[in-house]
């Protein structure tokens, strides 16, 4: 009769204390970081819909380490490399959360789906109302989206790469998932889960930016109203302006039609007044896509990828992306209260960083705290709007000439 062997029963443990020290205190370090995302997301600190699930799968995929055939060591979650189709057809059987990876995450898919929910939510009228205004702001909040692009590649990153870690600056999780599958096969995958680690900080960390940057007096602006009311734009022809853009964005970016499509076939079909596909797409698929997006990036942060060296430059670079952002966006703010000779609350152009519409509520909320009486919300929409379709024209022109370079 074989020894009884309690390592063989309590495999997590006997892994966790069979492992180098490094893989060891890596291991607790994130099942303590998903604890503690569950708790901020309950807390709503984080995004809840992502941070939950994401802190969760963190903690289990890191705790529920077992020793394979073969003697190796892993999980039944999910295999992110798995290039040869035989073991796939086996890993699919077993690995539980393989098919939803490998038929929605790696091929891009879960990005569209989320694409298209966020389509049916968004209301054009405000991009329509000040396309000029929403444009220049939403291109100051780029400013991360290319200012990393140099910083990466001095620090030893190719071209591909430094486009797709640059492309968190955006705070568009979808968008660095789909630039980073087309041009960094190798990191997507940490590169995504750096994304979305980060994309929360536009939650909780931009408000303190924003205090930082923008004193109180301005802060509190009460905008004028114009002289001309808000026109109101009929449901053709916000669904001429859809089409429209689509076709010619596609013309000019093939290589991101199938994010461009998504997103203006929500808008459209929220137009069209198609009420049960609009909630099927906005509620159901969105926050299913959602839901699982986020177990995904929680069981993709195994020790093992996420002590991959490039992954501590992708952690600087991406932060470091998504502050340049900020900045760029209140320092457009500032260049549009100039302009506007004090009837502009700066506050507005960090809703330009296209986090929708998160960062756009934010910029709301930091402004009734100091005025109560200023709605900001309109133009902060706006600027929110436009800058999702900033993002991916960026996206489409990084995914276009990077492979040239």
């Amino acid at each position: 009769m074989e020894k009884f062997d309690l390592g063989n029963i309590f495999q997590g443990i006997s892994t966790l204390l069979q492992s180098g020290p490094v893989i060891m205190y890596t291991r607790i370090g994130l099942m303590l970081l998903g604890i503690l995302l569950v708790y901020l997301g309950r807390k709503e600190i984080l995004e809840p819909l992502v941070m939950i699930p994401m802190g969760l799968g963190m903690a289990a995929v890191n705790a529920g380490v077992l020793i394979l055939p073969g003697n190796v060591t892993g999980n039944l979650f999910l295999d992110p490399m798995v290039t040869e189709t035989d073991p796939l057809m086996n890993i699919l059987q077993i690995d539980f959360l393989q098919p939803i990876y490998t038929f929605t995450f790696s091929n891009g898919l879960i990005a569209c789906f989320i694409f298209m929910g966020i389509g049916t939510m968004l209301d054009i009228s405000f991009l329509l109302a000040k396309p000029l205004q929403s444009m220049f702001l939403a291109l100051c909040a780029e400013l991360g989206t290319f200012a990393v692009v140099p910083i990466a590649y001095m620090m030893g990153l190719s071209p591909n790469d430094s486009a797709s870690i640059a492309m968190v600056g955006g705070a568009d999780g979808p968008m660095v998932l789909f630039t980073s599958l087309n041009l960094s096969k190798n990191l997507f995958v940490p590169i995504t889960v750096v994304a979305y680690l980060y994309l929360g900080l536009t939650y909780g960390g931009y408000p303190y930016l924003v205090r930082a940057m923008v004193p109180k007096r301005l802060r509190a602006i009460k905008m004028k109203p114009e002289k001309k009311a808000m026109k109101q734009y009929s449901p053709a022809t916000k669904i001429s302006f859809a089409v429209v853009m689509c076709v010619i964005l596609c013309l000019l970016f093939p290589v991101a039609a199938p994010l461009f499509f998504s997103l203006f076939i929500g808008i459209v079909i929220k137009e069209s007044g198609l009420k049960h596909v609009s909630d099927f797409i906005s509620g159901p698929l969105l926050y299913g896509s959602t839901f699982f997006l986020g177990i995904l990036l929680g069981v993709l942060c195994d020790a093992n990828t996420l002590l991959n060296p490039t992954v501590l430059k992708l952690l600087v670079l991406g932060i470091l992306a998504l502050l340049i952002s900020g900045i760029g966006g209140i320092l457009g703010g500032y260049m549009m209260y100039f302009f506007k000779r004090g009837n502009f609350n700066p506050v507005i152009g960090i809703a330009a960083v296209s986090c929708v519409p998160t960062t756009a509520k934010v910029a709301q909320k930091i402004v009734y705290k100091d005025n109560p009486s200023s709605l900001i919300l309109p133009d902060a929409l706006g600027a929110n709007i436009t800058g999702v379709i900033t993002s991916a024209i960026i996206a489409g022109i990084y995914v276009t000439v990077m492979p040239l370079l």
